[in-house]
């Protein structure tokens, strides 16, 4: 259903309150370029991770939404920052000494003895691409395409070696002298001395690999901006900031330099007119100076929106060369790729933990968010996730299973394929088969998945305590007592007579129980719901063998 502007003007969702402030920025009107222009960027240094695409996602759920809310036409590129030099080996990688002689190196008094080789000129240490950036770069676009955005890619690489970035480059150059000193103050005194808004890039033959290289030349510093030639001279400098060696001049154009960070990041704005460009909070700092940057050498800084970052299993920053936060391709292992998207979606500006436990969860609340888009009315499917998920197309297929019924099934029968949970699904739900439901379909797969890896390593069972023995007897003979095909909610309302019963303080207490001794976990489902999936009569010889056997067994 579409969403029109009078329903976008006042929707609370967070991607509309964006697109409303960027067209406040823009006064309404349509850029002198024909569109509005989105950017999201890539350092492909290290393994493509969840955070990465996170700003797709959610770039793409705010440029929908201002698409709904002004009509304009829109373009976004993802960019790929692989002419940066290669500082360290990335941890998470094979064959990790095939990229050592192409990562910056110092000597024991910290000394820069081989300088980095731009990502798109070193290696790919999986043996796959042309170059470590490649790589990297294959990965997100192939994670991108299977989202179906529409999105164009643009390599720094490309923009740079074809001129595209050439007229700016220049105005970097003319005004180097302001430009150096918006960076200066955030910079300790050391670092001052050496530092350059521009890097030159130099080929020149290495010993380590018997070959020419190229290499960014971080520790070099313009002593002269000849903007008029397109080059500068540059001189290299040392850590305390003296100047060694002979000054030299230099291309700047056509891939001949690299612009140090925040100044690339106003480069990249100004050259392709960006309008709207969202950032981690760690790069608060670096927006407020790009920003200013951009102004200075006459370009105007693009709208954004700062969001929070991922954490891992620990509560620590997910990094991309420590790999210690989710792979793309981990997630989607697990679950549907929708379920990642509302993940991005929720609570953008709260720092949320990034890990496989967050995977269930997730699904539960897109199939419910999903079932709900159907039967609303545009006022209330603007404020559903799932609109924004799938572009404003919500897509009609409800599943009549939670993703934590299916878990729990797999959890108890074992399930080693999906086919083992169909023969439970199809009693419990005639109507539905793989081909009338290809999302259940998927969901069953996923749940077959995730049981296999997390939960039948973790499932721990306990034989039910002398109180607990008496609540499951008397369990196993009143759900044996009530009809077939009776009701998740009429068995519910059993389970909870059953512990009123029995000297539960609390009713929690009786549930976990339940999980505990049934199930292996300190948690579950709704036990209703999940014993009309299970089978009356399965579930009550399942409480009888854990009765007589004196509590279950992990297979």
């Amino acid at each position: 259903m579409q969403i029109g502007p009078d329903i976008a003007e006042n929707a609370k969702a967070w991607p509309f309150q964006e697109a409303r402030a960027l067209a406040k920025r823009l006064n309404g009107r349509l850029p002198d370029k024909g569109h509005v222009l989105f950017e999201t960027g890539y350092g492909p240094s290290g393994l493509p991770h969840i955070g990465t695409f996170g700003e797709v996602v959610r770039t793409t759920m705010v440029r929908r939404a201002f698409e709904a809310l002004t009509g304009m036409p829109t373009r976004l590129i993802a960019f790929s920052d692989d002419m940066d030099g290669l500082r360290k080996v990335p941890d998470n990688v094979p064959n990790r000494d095939r990229l050592t002689p192409y990562a910056e190196a110092k000597d024991a008094d910290g000394r820069v003895i081989r300088h980095g080789s731009p990502l798109t000129s070193t290696p790919d240490p999986f043996g796959e691409s042309e170059s470590f950036a490649a790589a990297n770069n294959g990965r997100l676009r192939q994670f991108l395409d299977r989202f179906g955005f529409d999105y164009e890619f643009l390599s720094a690489t490309d923009a740079y070696g074809s001129g595209r970035f050439n007229e700016t480059i220049l105005r970097v150059l003319e005004k180097y002298g302001p430009v150096r000193d918006i960076v200066l103050p955030e910079l300790g005194e050391m670092r001052r001395k050496s530092y350059s808004p521009v890097f030159p890039v130099i080929t020149a033959f290495d010993d380590a690999i018997g070959a020419e290289r190229r290499q960014v030349i971080h520790n070099a510093i313009v002593v002269e901006a000849k903007p008029a030639d397109g080059t500068a001279v540059f001189q290299c400098v040392d850590d305390a900031g003296e100047r060694t060696g002979e000054p030299f001049e230099h291309p700047v154009l056509d891939g001949g330099c690299k612009m140090q960070w925040r100044v690339d990041w106003a480069l990249r704005w100004t050259a392709l007119d960006v309008d709207y460009e969202m950032s981690g909070k760690d790069l608060i700092d670096s927006v407020r100076l790009g920003g200013r940057i951009c102004r200075t050498i006459g370009g105007s800084p693009p709208a954004g929106f700062t969001y929070e970052l991922f954490l891992d299993e620990k509560g620590e920053k997910i990094s991309k060369s420590r790999g210690n936060g989710l792979a793309v391709e981990e997630w989607l292992r697990y679950a549907p790729h929708e379920s990642l998207a509302l993940f991005m979606y929720q609570q953008p500006r709260r720092a949320k933990r990034l890990y496989f436990d967050a995977i269930p969860k997730a699904t539960d609340e897109y199939l419910a968010f999903l079932g709900k888009a159907g039967g609303q009315a545009p006022a209330e499917l603007a404020e559903n996730p799932a609109w924004h998920i799938h572009e404003g197309r919500p897509a009609a297929e409800a599943t009549p299973l939670s993703f934590s019924l299916l878990l729990n099934l797999a959890s108890v029968v074992n399930a080693e394929d999906k086919g083992v949970l169909w023969g439970f699904i199809s009693r419990y739900a005639p109507e539905a088969s793989p081909a009338s439901h290809p999302l259940l379909d998927r969901l069953a797969e996923y749940a077959v998945s995730y049981y296999r890896d997390f939960v039948k390593p973790a499932k721990s069972y306990r034989a039910p305590a002398e109180g607990e023995r008496a609540a499951l007897e008397d369990l196993a003979a009143v759900l044996a007592a009530m009809p077939a095909g009776a009701s998740g909610e009429d068995i519910q309302t059993q389970i909870y007579e059953v512990g009123k019963r029995h000297s539960f303080e609390n009713l929690r207490d009786w549930f976990r129980a339940l999980y505990e001794i049934l199930l292996g976990q300190s948690q579950g489902p709704r036990m209703g719901s999940f014993v009309a999936l299970y089978g009356l009569p399965d579930f009550v010889a399942l409480v009888r063998r854990a009765l007589d056997e004196g509590g279950l067994r992990a297979a």
